[in-house]
């Protein structure tokens, strides 16, 4: 659609800091019910993900007709572990917390979990956050009408007046996007940080990056970065493609150093990620997509001139962001 906002993530640039998770998390659920909520979050890949086995739940589109998908149980989400701050610092119980550490698993499963064996393992970090779909499953799954997809940035939305809490959103997500608030009765989720966008302010998650990793624009806006790494480029891909839902949140595919032989050889003929696991994560245009990023990479060390590489290192942070009248918020 015409002004569709969306954003491009860069995988080689993103550390695992969680700083936008931290800061979508203080911004937006802090509401009785958002306590397992993480709008957007870090996974370490590969990975199950956050939710828990996200990937396998079904949901999205096929053949032009909704995939019902599954809700997944709540412990799938993790367990909301209790702060002790009263102990930790005002009660001198730091040893004794130490050693009787809280029992269960938080959001992030297996995080800095490697795959494959040293010196040839590998792990990257996926942020995710809700694609605001061009296709959304989630709207043609509600059976009230209450998401909507607006029409002036694409942005979608879910009406918490109009929402009966019956999750058929939950389920027809294939990112599992959704939450269910168990206190309000009705499903939430991302915004976009649309309150911020409609006074030229980059989305908290984008902002707060310390790595510069995230871009944020207009898909029709030619010239502009999201158009120049999406459709000039077209190094930024959307994640899981086959879900139908053409999302609009798209990822520059991570690029690890090659791996090294018996001999401690370094082997360039072969990618220390498995291709079959990119192509599983990003279709079959992911091996073109790291095609050009290595060849615009080794033109870039050669000392020649690589548009996409200034565009990617993104020196200045404005750079990122191609709203109207960008403000440091």
């Amino acid at each position: 659609m015409a002004n569709q906002v969306a954003m491009v993530i860069d995988l080689n640039k993103c550390i695992g800091c969680q700083a936008c998770t931290a800061a979508c998390k203080s911004l937006w659920t802090d509401e009785p019910g958002q306590e397992y909520m993480l709008w957007n979050n870090v996974e370490t890949k590969p990975g199950p993900g956050y939710p828990r086995g996200w990937e396998e739940h079904g949901g999205g589109w096929q053949a032009g007709r909704l995939k019902p998908g599954t809700l997944l149980p709540q412990e799938a989400f993790g367990d909301v572990i209790p702060l002790n701050h009263e102990q930790l610092y005002f009660k001198g119980e730091a040893t004794r917390l130490m050693q009787e550490r809280p029992m269960g698993k938080g959001a992030n499963w297996d995080e800095d979990t490697s795959q494959g064996s040293y010196p040839n393992n590998y792990h990257f970090y996926l942020p995710r956050l809700c694609n605001h779909c061009t296709k959304p499953a989630c709207l043609e799954a509600c059976p009230v009408r209450a998401i909507y997809k607006r029409e002036k940035d694409g942005i979608v939305l879910i009406d918490q007046d109009k929402c009966q809490g019956f999750r058929e959103c939950n389920k027809a997500c294939p990112y599992n996007k959704i939450y269910f608030n168990f206190v309000t009765g009705r499903s939430q989720k991302c915004i976009f940080c649309f309150p911020r966008l409609e006074q030229g302010v980059a989305p908290a998650c984008a902002r707060q990056c310390p790595g510069r990793l995230r871009f944020v624009g207009f898909v029709d806006d030619v010239g502009g970065p999201i158009w120049k790494l999406v459709h000039e480029w077209q190094v930024a891909l959307p994640l899981h493609p086959e879900f139908g839902t053409e999302p609009n949140v798209f990822y520059v595919p991570p690029m690890l150093p090659p791996p090294f032989d018996a001999d401690g050889d370094v082997r360039e003929d072969e990618p220390r990620i498995p291709m079959d696991y990119l192509r599983y994560l990003f279709g079959p245009r992911v091996d073109g997509a790291l095609a050009t990023l290595h060849f615009e990479m080794e033109k870039k060390q050669a000392g020649q001139a690589s548009g996409l590489m200034d565009l990617l290192i993104a020196r200045e942070w404005k750079s990122l962001f191609n709203i109207p009248d960008v403000k440091v918020f």
